[in-house]
Parts: C-alpha cells; sequence; structure tokens
C-alpha cells in the first residue's frame, strides 16, 4: 500500500501531461502510485500515459471507453487508487520539487488528519508565478489537526480539489463522489471539509497551476457554465440531510453568491444571449436558499445586488454609480497626495536655505530594510569616534526595531526624513541615494557599497541583460558624481569600483566598516548568539547562504536540506539565510534546519556559526576575515557565468573546499575536508588578498579621516597573521568529537535519523 495515490485526470492536456506526470515521478518522496485517467482523449494523452506505465511500475494507466469529464474521471481514479491518501492533479499542473516529501512530513507531524490543505502558486505562460493571494489561511501556527470550526477561513481559499491530501479511509467512509458537470469542485470540496474531523494546513506551494492562454475549461463560452446550479442543489442538499451541518449554511449562501457573480462577470464564459436567463436563474437560487441573518461584507454588496435583483440593467445602474464613486474618491486621494508632495517639495526647498549642520549626519542601508551592514557599522563608529554628532536612520517602518536607541529613525518619504537630507553634513548609504537629493555646498557623501564584488556591477552590466534588467545607466553615474568618498575593502574592489562608478570621488581603501565586529566579539557574545538562535550546544552550526540568480525567475536552492542532515548526522546545524529577492525561506524550519532569513544581522549570523556554504555572495569575502572555514557549493557556474558575469574564476581562487554537487558537499564535511590544511591554506591566500584591512577598526580609520579631518597617524593596519578573531565553536571541540559521517550511498545508521 503505497502512501500517497496521486489521481490525474486527461483530457485534450497533450502539450502539458508529460511534465505533469514526470513532476508527480521525480519527487524525492517515492512512496506513490500515479494513475493516469484517459478520459476517451482524443489526442495522444492515452498513448502518453501507456508510455509512463511501460516504464515506470508505479504507474496504472486507466483508459475510459467514453468521455465522462473530469469529475467522474476522478471517481475512476480513486476506484483504481490503494494508497493511504489521495492527491488530485490536474493534467496541465505539476507538483513543485519535494511536494510530497513535504506533504508526508506534515502528515506525519499532524496525526494522519482527514485533510492537509496545502498551497499554490499561479504560474503564466511568461514564466511568472503569483501565490496564492489566501495563503495567511495555510498558517501552521496553533494546534494541529483541527476541525473547519477551529479555522472557518479555509473557506475563503480557493475551493478546488488540488490543493489537499485526503485520507482515503476517512473518503470511502463518508462516500464522498465527484458529480458530473462544471464546477465539479464545489459539492465535493464543501462537503469534505465540513465532514473532515481533523485538519491540517501546509503553508508550502506544492502545485503549479497553469494558467493556460487558450484551452481551460472554464475559460471556454459555453452554455455549460449553467451546471454550477446544480452544483449548489448538491451542496444545499448535503446541508439538508445533516443537520449538524447547518451552522454552514449562512457562510455557503454567501459563497454561492459570489461565485455565481463571478461566473456572470467573465465576460467570455456564457454564451451570446444566454446572460438575462443566468440572472434569472441565479436569482431564484438566491430566493431559494436566502438566510436572512447571513451578512453581506461592504465589498461584495454589489455583487449581491446583482444576483439579488436578476436584472442586468439594473446591475449597470449601481455599478455606474458605484464607479463613479470610486472614480471621485481616487480623485480625491490622488489631489491629497498630490498636495502632500508639493507640501513636502515646499518643505524640502525651506530647508535647503538653512545652513547645515556640521553635527547631523543620516544613514541608509539596503532600501530601507534596517540598521546594519557598512552604514550601520559607520552609525555606531559616528557616536563613538565623533563627540556631539547626532545621527540619524532611515528605515521603513517595520524595521525601526532594529535602529538603536541613541539613533533617530526616519521613515523615508517624511518630512524629518527631507529636514535630515537638508540640514545634515553627512549622509551615508551602500546603495543609490535618493535620486531627489539636490547636494548642497558643505554636504558629504558617502558611499560605503555593500562589500566586495565577485559578480559584475554598476557600468559592467550594460552587456548583461538578465542581470541589469531596467536599470538606468545614466542615472548610476548621475549618482555617482555626487559622491565624496567611496569605501574600498581592498585593492580588487578600487579597481573595480573605479571602472564601473566612473566619477571625481575619492577612495578610501580602509577596510569593510561591517567587518569589525569579528575582532571585537569575545566568546561569550558568540555563545549568547548561539542561544538566542537555538543552536544545541556541542553542534557544527554551518551557515548556508547563496545568492540571488539573475537568470532564473523562480530562486531555488539545489540542495535537499534535509537529507544533507540526515547525512551530516546529528552533531551538524544548519542555518539557512535566503536572499532578500527570494521572497520566501528556503526550507521550513524544524529541529535542526533552523530558517534565520529574517534575522536582521548577517555578521551575528556569521559569529555564531562554525562555517559557511555559499555559491557566490560577496558574504564569502567578509566570513574569511573570521578566519573559519568556507566551503563553495558551485553547480551552475556557466550559467551563472553567462547571466551575471564574474571578476575572476573564483574555482582558480577559492577560499576553501568546492562542491559541484549534493553528495560531493557532503562528502567535503564526511571526511573532514571542510577544515582540513588544504581548506586552511586556500582561506589564508584568500583572506590576505581580500581582507587586507578588516583587522577591526576600519569605521575608527573612516571616522578620523572624513569627520575629524585626520590625514596622519590613522591607526595602523594589523597584518591578517596578526589578528585574533573570536573563535568559533567548532574549533574549541577537539576534532575527535565530530562522529564519523557515512559517505554518500552508504546505509545510515539509525541514530542519524532525526
Amino acid at each position: 500500500m503505497p502512501r500517497f495515490s496521486v489521481i490525474v485526470p486527461a483530457y485534450q492536456v497533450q502539450a502539458y501531461l508529460q511534465e505533469c506526470m514526470a513532476s508527480v515521478l521525480e519527487q524525492s518522496f517515492t512512496d506513490l502510485e500515479l494513475i493516469a485517467v484517459d478520459d476517451c482523449s482524443p489526442d495522444a494523452c492515452g498513448a502518453i500515459a501507456d508510455e509512463f506505465a511501460a516504464r515506470d511500475p508505479r504507474v496504472r494507466a486507466v483508459h475510459l471507453k467514453e468521455n465522462v469529464g473530469l469529475g467522474r474521471a476522478r471517481n475512476a481514479g480513486m476506484r483504481a487508487a490503494t494508497g493511504d491518501y489521495l492527491v488530485f492533479l490536474d493534467g496541465d499542473d505539476t507538483l513543485t520539487p519535494h511536494a510530497l516529501r513535504d506533504i508526508a512530513d506534515r502528515i506525519k507531524e499532524t496525526g494522519d488528519p482527514d485533510v492537509l490543505v496545502y498551497d499554490y502558486a499561479r504560474t503564466f505562460w511568461s514564466g511568472e508565478a503569483v501565490r496564492n493571494v489566501r495563503a495567511g489561511q495555510l498558517h501552521e501556527e496553533g494546534p494541529a489537526p483541527f476541525r473547519l470550526d477551529d479555522r472557518p477561513g479555509l473557506l475563503d481559499v480557493l475551493m478546488v480539489v488540488w490543493n489537499k491530501a485526503y485520507r482515503r479511509e476517512f473518503v470511502e467512509r463518508e462516500r464522498f463522489t465527484f458529480p458530473p458537470g462544471y464546477y465539479e469542485d464545489t459539492p465535493w470540496t464543501y462537503p469534505v471539509l465540513m465532514a473532515a474531523e481533523t485538519i491540517a494546513t501546509l503553508d508550502r506551494v506544492c502545485v503549479h497551476y497553469r494558467q493556460r492562454r487558450q484551452g481551460n475549461i472554464l475559460g471556454t463560452t459555453s452554455g455549460r457554465h449553467f451546471d454550477i446550479f446544480d452544483q449548489y442543489d448538491r451542496v444545499f442538499a448535503h446541508l439538508d440531510a445533516h443537520p449538524e451541518l447547518e451552522r454552514w449554511r449562512p457562510v455557503l449562501f454567501q459563497r454561492m453568491v459570489d461565485h455565481l457573480s463571478a461566473v456572470f462577470l467573465k465576460r467570455d464564459r456564457l454564451p451570446r444571449g444566454s446572460r438575462a436567463a443566468f440572472l434569472r436563474k441565479a436569482r431564484a437560487h438566491y430566493v431559494r436558499y436566502r438566510v436572512r441573518e447571513a451578512g453581506v461584507p461592504p465589498r461584495n454588496r454589489l455583487r449581491h445586488a446583482l444576483v439579488r435583483l436578476g436584472s442586468h440593467r439594473t446591475y449597470r445602474a449601481l455599478w455606474t454609480a458605484t464607479r463613479l464613486k470610486r472614480r471621485v474618491a481616487r480623485l480625491a486621494g490622488a489631489l491629497a497626495r498630490g498636495v502632500r508632495t508639493a507640501s513636502l517639495r515646499l518643505h524640502y526647498g525651506v530647508q535647503r536655505l538653512l545652513p547645515v549642520r556640521a553635527d547631523r549626519a543620516v544613514f541608509a542601508g539596503h532600501a530601507g530594510r534596517g540598521h546594519g551592514c557598512n552604514p550601520g557599522a559607520l552609525e555606531a563608529a559616528f557616536r563613538t569616534h565623533a563627540p556631539g554628532m547626532r545621527t540619524a536612520w532611515v528605515a521603513d517602518p517595520g524595521f525601526h526595531h532594529t535602529v538603536p536607541t541613541g539613533t533617530r529613525r526616519l521613515t523615508p518619504g517624511s518630512a524629518a526624513y527631507w529636514t535630515a537630507l537638508a540640514r545634515s553634513k553627512y549622509v551615508v548609504g551602500n546603495a543609490g541615494f535618493d535620486r531627489r537629493l539636490v547636494k548642497r555646498t558643505g554636504q558629504i557623501l558617502i558611499q560605503t557599497q555593500a562589500g566586495t564584488p565577485l559578480k559584475h556591477m554598476g557600468l559592467d552590466l550594460q552587456d548583461r541583460p538578465a542581470a541589469a534588467r531596467d536599470t538606468d545607466f545614466a542615472e548610476v553615474l548621475r549618482d555617482a558624481d555626487r559622491w565624496d568618498y567611496c569605501l574600498s575593502g581592498n585593492r580588487h574592489s578600487t579597481l573595480v569600483w573605479e571602472r564601473v562608478f566612473p566619477a571625481a570621488y575619492t577612495m578610501l581603501e580602509y577596510g569593510q566598516p561591517r567587518n569589525d565586529v569579528f575582532q571585537r566579539a569575545t566568546s561569550a557574545e558568540v555563545a549568547r548568539l548561539r542561544e538566542s538562535l537555538d543552536i544545541p550546544e556541542g553542534t557544527v552550526a554551518v551557515l548556508y547562504a547563496p545568492t540571488h540568480r539573475d537568470y532564473r525567475r523562480t530562486q531555488r536552492t539545489p540542495l535537499d536540506l534535509e537529507r544533507v542532515l540526515r547525512r551530516l548526522g546529528p552533531r551538524f546545524v544548519l542555518l539557512t539565510r535566503a536572499h532578500p529577492s527570494y521572497g520566501a525561506p528556503l526550507a521550513r524550519s524544524g529541529g535542526r534546519l533552523i530558517d534565520v532569513s529574517d534575522h536582521p544581522s548577517v555578521e551575528s549570523l556569521c559569529l555564531a556559526s562554525d562555517a559557511l556554504v555559499t555559491d557566490y555572495s560577496s558574504l564569502m569575502f567578509d566570513y574569511a576575515g573570521l578566519d573559519r572555514p568556507i566551503v563553495l557549493l558551485s553547480d551552475d557556474p556557466e550559467a551563472y557565468e553567462a547571466a551575471r558575469g564574474t571578476y575572476f574564476d573564483l574555482r582558480a581562487f577559492p577560499p576553501g573546499a568546492i562542491a559541484r554537487t549534493e553528495d560531493e558537499l557532503i562528502d567535503i564535511f564526511a571526511t573532514g575536508h571542510w577544515r582540513g590544511s588544504r581548506s586552511a591554506q586556500l582561506r589564508a591566500a584568500f583572506r590576505e588578498r581580500f581582507c587586507p584591512y578588516d583587522d577591526g577598526r576600519a569605521a575608527e580609520r573612516i571616522v578620523r579621516r572624513v569627520v575629524l579631518g585626520e590625514t596622519a597617524g590613522l591607526p595602523a593596519v594589523i597584518p591578517p597573521p596578526e589578528r585574533r578573531p573570536v573563535p568559533s565553536t567548532a574549533s574549541r571541540n577537539p576534532a575527535t568529537s565530530l562522529p564519523p559521517v557515512p559517505a554518500p550511498g552508504a546505509p545510515l545508521p539509525a541514530v542519524e535519523t532525526p
């Protein structure tokens, strides 16, 4: 008996069926059967199903003698199913990688619920993927499993069959089947959720829902859309047969009205001449199933009026009045915004007439995401080494909590923000400055940059359209013309910055201020950081931080992180940090897998970890200053080089061991090569070249030069061999304390199973 029976009905989807079935069979979780139901399709769907069945014993092809429609084709698949859980997938959709593994894990965590609801994303022909707007309903907080009464908001999620896994025993006991006709998901999904004794959720996109340009059944003009009335008759008949579910009648009535109005308002669904009949029938359903106490959300009142009145002419009058009201509201809003913009512009102009304040400095980093990076280190140094200096930090309100208490918080675009830009002598940032900023005589702009460049930057992106996207290179140069100083951590950076940002600024090759903390932190501070991250004592914490791929629309990791942890054994912990552009974590936190994507300080994560695994991230240059092991995972060097380009071949001059595959990465840690003598030699050479000034006093040198005007007598640079960065936890443990890790392919000891 397999864990999952994946049922795929197929009718005229020959162009997509192979990808659909492959997405199932290539899952990392393999305990499954795939039942492909050929609904007497006139194209090659049946032959494709047979080809897969011949190649893989997990596939069963079911051929129907006549076309029975999507619902009854699913019923045929259920009759053939033997798995613990039923999973439905339409023939033009796909499962995402590792989806079944995560579904299986969540089912196990929540005690085999009757239904598990997971998320989906709409995928378009352009390659764009848009996650379900109701994804918030699928959070995993609170008790699980639960009943629908505990989380009624699940009814707001798209009522489809393929975003859920169903315990087959539950389905058979309740005798659930699909009816004929369009909208067959409706009389299945509502009764299933209401009948389920145990429900759980998985906050993860498991299905890519293909948005076809043509050929989608529900997007086809047809009289079959009138089937929706029969489907809701079945829903309410189920309520009549189960009086204990009567409390759901008001909710289902609202959902029915919303659904009927949505079908009517889709201009391409109902045949010409049938729209009035559809409205009359919708009004009859409204009267038949109306629940007096059912409140109508304000946003849906117009739709309810459409169905209640049953008159398209009356609806058009209401729609015109509502549209006029909204247009007036938009105009009023635009007028208010215009007045505010003009007021702020006038305010900024007035402030620029007032004297520049020599004791004021304003800082910003990473487009308002919070205090940190080089500007953050400099902000602290300004307050320490320039007595009387008053500092302010620009951040979105959601990141104000990251700003130190002694620093003023500014919201971008506010009056206080423009006052600070107009009156502060020092303006410091690591990205482009506000293009509306008018640099005044006496103001000093400091561009800190955000690390050592490996990938192409600035003007070097002109021939890299995938990376440059909509970059305005003329604006890039105008911005550089305003800089007074540009920071550099090494000779390599200096040569790159001067070439890709050609302007008349002064280069300060003094080191990376953000790395000062690596030389100043103590072992006690590292211990506190590890405790705050819930890193178990005595474990080796590996920070995994991949960079952004310009050539990919969907960012993903090439690693099966849970498998890596199983292979490494119980003494290893993975800290996973997604690039800010990812929009989602690399994996769900749990056990020895800890997501730190939202942690405000990457420097703290470096201090808390014992080793770094990355690909092309500039974080490796900073981490080298810690003198801790670095392992590169370079699985796509040719693609990355073609899309983004690099300034040198990292494989020819690496900071440590290099892995090309997941198994090679595991082997590097299994053999101890990650912290062996060869890795230490590579890291020393890398540190010598790229961390010559990262001795803990880079920020001090910059403040003394720029603010205090000192050109001589700046703190001498401590050579790399003489530095003593805070040691990692692993370096204080004897090497023999780490248990041996089986080589890839070897059987795992029982103790390594989490």
